[in-house]
């Protein structure tokens, strides 16, 4: 039996007052990757935005790791957000301070407090992205790509139930883009659940997967043609 991690019933999209994508019906079920495609402009950063709680959710009714969004209140939002993984297309990382202390301040912030679990829980989460080696390097010393694996690893700091991709690899040439796509396939079938949104249609077609797409003001799922 699928367990849905988020669904949404009758949900409208608003940026503002602007209604950006209208009566969203859909489920992501537990252990599913599933990609969020559409042009530029056509409203997946909103989607997105609502679904870790940047945007509220007007109208309709949502579910996401067992929180009601269309009633979320402001202060439930920090535990909502230790319960998904966020990933940006500009990685986010602190660039005064060293890939150890990212990762770190983000456990502290958390409410982590014991230095052993904290160097463990690191560790392990940069040996899943392939970055075990890099852990005192500043981001300005690291790749492109190497900055967004790490930036996957912070993701994956609180064990999440979902992970919540926007563009990860919109910065990325189409080599390092492969490399980071390889990360997240490993972590989808290791058990994470993974939404994703991408224009890249070359990742699509070399990892096809559930795809949703947005257009029109409208989210549907596209259905895959067999080859």
């Amino acid at each position: 039996m699928a367990t849905a991690i988020l669904k949404l019933q009758d949900a409208s999209i608003f940026q503002g007052d602007n209604l950006i994508i209208s009566n969203v019906n859909l489920e992501v079920n537990r252990g599913e990757f599933v990609y969020l495609i559409g042009k530029t402009g056509s409203g997946k950063s909103s989607f997105m935005k609502t679904l870790y709680g940047d945007l509220p959710l007007k109208k309709g009714v949502g579910k996401i790791v067992e929180f009601d969004l269309d009633t979320l209140k402001e202060k439930e939002i920090p535990y909502l957000r230790r319960k998904l993984g966020v990933v940006f297309q500009d990685f986010q990382l602190l660039s005064d301070r060293k890939v150890y202390d990212n990762l770190a301040f983000v456990l502290k912030a958390t409410g982590w407090k014991e230095k052993a679990k904290i160097d463990e829980r690191i560790n392990e989460c940069l040996e899943k992205v392939g970055m075990a080696s890099k852990s005192y390097k500043f981001p300005h010393e690291l790749s492109g790509g190497e900055q967004q694996r790490i930036a996957i690893a912070r993701a994956l700091l609180n064990h999440p139930e979902l992970i919540i991709a926007d563009e990860p690899t919109g910065n990325l040439d189409p080599q390092t883009s492969v490399e980071v796509m390889e990360v997240l396939q490993q972590l989808n079938k290791n058990g994470n659940t993974i939404l994703m949104a991408t224009h890249d249609y070359a990742l699509l077609l070399k990892y096809p997967s559930k795809t949703l797409k947005c257009d029109e003001s409208r989210i549907f799922e596209v259905v895959q043609r067999k080859s």
